[in-house]
Parts: structure tokens; sequence; C-alpha cells
């Protein structure tokens, strides 16, 4: 079974326990359909980008759970009961990507040739030039000597004229 994460943002003044109750009711259905419920977290009141306009006003804060299950795919058509449900401001159910479950994780080697099919070679007697001549050094270094003078120069020209 697939692992996802069910986001709930929760109106801001709804009460510990009827939040409690509705991610109970989320719980019981998972369980229902032989899901497991794996965390469960609870990031407290968030300040919002921009107001979410319901029934009752617009809401620029909100309680925001995260509940992480693995169900059949299948469950997630079944959630759109929260659509009607008064407490909640928005709701998301999110796939995780790339995660190995049951014997395929047990299986699986540590990952040591994982880079082994990208093309590097991992030979460490490749041979690092370094340029010995100092040529560009000094050309940097006498260019900015030439700037220099051009600045003096500018600056005897404007001291000139407001002397005249």
């Amino acid at each position: 079974m697939p692992l996802y994460d069910c986001m709930l943002l929760v109106k801001p003044l709804v009460p510990r326990e009827s939040i409690a109750e509705l991610l109970g009711r989320v719980a019981r259905r998972a369980y229902q359909r032989n899901g497991v419920i794996t965390d469960l977290k609870s990031f407290g009141k968030v300040q919002l980008g921009y107001g979410i306009k319901k029934l009752d006003g617009r809401h620029y804060q909100g309680q925001l759970m995260q509940m992480t299950m693995m169900v059949p795919p299948s469950f997630t058509k079944e959630l759109h009961y929260l659509n009607k449900e008064d407490r909640l401001l928005r709701w998301l159910v999110v796939k995780h990507r790339d995660a190995v479950y049951g014997l395929e994780f047990i299986n699986e080697d540590d990952g040591r040739n994982e880079m082994s099919g990208l093309g590097f070679s991992h030979k460490k007697d490749h041979d690092i030039e370094i340029d010995s001549d100092d040529d560009s050094d000094e050309f940097c270094s006498s260019s900015e000597e030439e700037y220099e003078d051009e600045d003096e120069d500018v600056i005897e020209e404007v001291i000139g004229e407001e002397e005249k």
C-alpha cells in the first residue's frame, strides 16, 4: 500500500476535542480499508498568506494537522466527505513518491551501486593541470594601474574646470 499525507487546515477557533473527533473519523475509515496511520502531527496555529473565505467570514489563521497513512489508492476518493465539513478550511492528500515498502525494503541493497550507472569514474589517477605562468596575474595588475592613472587624469580635469 502506498504512503499518503493528509493535510488538514482547521478553523482557528475549533476546540481540540472537535479536531480529535475529526481525525478519529478519518483514521477509522483508514482502518476499515485495512490501512495504517503511521504518523500524526500538529503544527499548531499558522498564519495564512491570504484569507480563506467561508460562510462565517474570512480566516487568516488556521490549525494545521498532518496525518501520514498507508492506505489503498482508492481510499483518497472516499475522503470527499471532508468537503462538507464545516470545521475545515482546506484539506489535501499527497502521495509519497519513491517510497519502498514491505519485502522490497528488506531486500534492497545499501545503495552502493546507485552511482555506477551514471558513468562516473571512481579512479583517483586524474591529472590536474596547474597553470604555472603568471601572465594573467600580470595583466590584471597592469590594467588596474591603467585604471588608476585614468581616474587620476579625470580627477585633475574636473578640478581644473572648477578652478576656471
